[in-house]
């Protein structure tokens, strides 16, 4: 990357987009020194479009294509091409509902992130807030990982712990774990703006400056 411009983010998401809130606005705020060059969605009315256009960060639907739960080819390519033309350093994916593999990972190898709510690698897959507090455990959280081949199964870079309270619902955990997604997301990111983070096989080392 040429350290003499800022370093750039690429965000994809599916939903509401509250995790891009929290990233883009402590790009504003100087946290994270970086900007959000891009964001994308596989859902044409998703919410995160919507947060971005009224950031002013360019925003595009792309069509999935013909799988239920990945990109098809074609797709793949498009969103490596966005990516690639706005000159991303980094991939967040926000709430993004689809498996990424082969050629966008071989792409930006070691340059797609994505936050999981449960303290992986327990409780991976969907609604992590709901199965861990099924399985009855009194700790879950979130965590913020490299994205693999596999499903959550990249490298943990942070985690943040989330009490389980004994009057918890599905949807009251879930609740505190994105609060809790809102402060370790932008944190991270920042220190992989800043260079600090280094992978070591399944290690991640962080050295705070």
């Amino acid at each position: 990357m040429n350290r003499e411009r800022k370093f750039r983010l690429g965000l994809l998401g599916s939903g509401k987009g509250s995790n891009f809130v929290a990233i883009a606005d402590a790009c504003a705020d100087g946290k994270i020194p970086a900007d959000v060059a891009i964001v994308l969605s596989d859902v044409a009315e998703a919410g995160i479009l919507e947060r971005a256009r009224e950031r002013k960060i360019s925003a595009q639907h792309i069509p999935p294509g013909e799988f239920r739960t990945k990109l098809d080819e074609t797709a793949e390519r498009a969103y490596i091409d966005a990516l690639q033309k706005a000159a991303v350093d980094l991939v967040v994916l926000a709430g993004f509902m689809r498996i990424l593999k082969g050629e966008f990972l071989r792409t930006f190898a070691q340059r797609v992130v994505n936050i999981h709510p449960a303290l992986l690698p327990a409780f991976p897959s969907l609604e992590a807030w709901k199965q861990a507090l099924d399985y009855g455990v009194k700790v879950t959280g979130c965590t913020v990982h490299f994205v693999d081949q596999g499903v959550d199964t990249g490298a943990i870079i942070a985690q943040q712990t989330v009490p389980i309270l004994s009057d918890d619902t599905a949807e009251s955990l879930h609740a505190r774990i994105q609060l809790a997604e809102h402060e370790l997301y932008p944190t991270v990111v920042a220190g992989l703006a800043r260079g600090e983070i280094e992978v070591r096989g399944r290690r991640v080392i962080w050295r705070k400056v």
